[in-house]
């Protein structure tokens, strides 16, 4: 027999907005890259950083499924999943989870390293170059360059997981990440989301310092 289903709230705007903001920067910022726009491509990830603080304050301050405390576990806790030892749970599975949080990690290491680099000529830098050397700047950049390619391995590995759970699973990831609403079993528990008034609190923040690490984190 099939069991009753009933839609779930799941994904807020602030895990939506942070999601699909990756989506398109990311190629705009290859682009800007590689045709040597770099005034756009510090605008592009100036509003990068906005999205990734975004996500990491959501992370802590958020809704319960789009909190790592909620999806990132331990290795025993992975392995019983890849075993099917343990029962299906709206939002992230602990790989899934995992595949966030490196993600993540790597777009602020991303970030960072674009903070502190410049162009081949000195003249368009990012806005925290002042802080090192010219020398340590042009490596600096030299690592920016590289990293992306790291980003382009987990963005592969990402989609080959949504094409696997699409195909093989039958569980569409990509229609709760557009809609926030899930399919799912009628006894499953609705989530707890966070109020408004948090999601607003979080952007504030997270605008807040994006401005300040744009404007050169000026000393107070």
């Amino acid at each position: 027999m099939i069991p009753p289903y009933r839609a779930i709230h799941l994904w807020d705007w602030p895990v939506r907005l942070a999601h699909w903001g990756f989506v398109v920067l990311l190629p705009l910022l290859w682009w800007t890259a590689e045709e040597g726009d770099i005034e756009t491509h510090r605008r592009l990830g100036i509003a990068m950083l906005f999205l990734v603080l975004l996500r990491l304050t959501w992370g802590v301050v958020g809704s319960d499924p789009a909190r790592f405390a909620r999806f990132v576990k331990g290795p025993g806790v992975v392995l019983a999943y890849l075993r099917g030892q343990l029962p299906a749970v709206p939002g992230h599975n602990p790989l899934g989870g995992w595949s966030v949080a490196a993600l993540l990690a790597v777009l602020s290491v991303q970030l960072g390293l674009g903070l502190l680099s410049q162009d081949e000529y000195g003249l368009v830098a990012g806005p925290l170059n002042h802080l090192v050397s010219y020398e340590t700047a042009e490596m600096v950049t030299e690592w920016h360059e590289a990293f992306f390619n790291v980003i382009l391995a987990l963005v592969a590995l990402h989609l080959a997981a949504i094409a696997f759970y699409s195909v093989v699973r039958q569980d569409n990831l990509i229609g709760p990440m557009l809609t926030g609403q899930k399919e799912i079993e009628d006894d499953t528990a609705q989530p707890r989301m966070a109020k408004w008034q948090t999601a607003a609190l979080a952007l504030i923040a997270a605008a807040a310092l994006t401005a300040w690490i744009g404007m050169g984190a000026p000393p107070s």
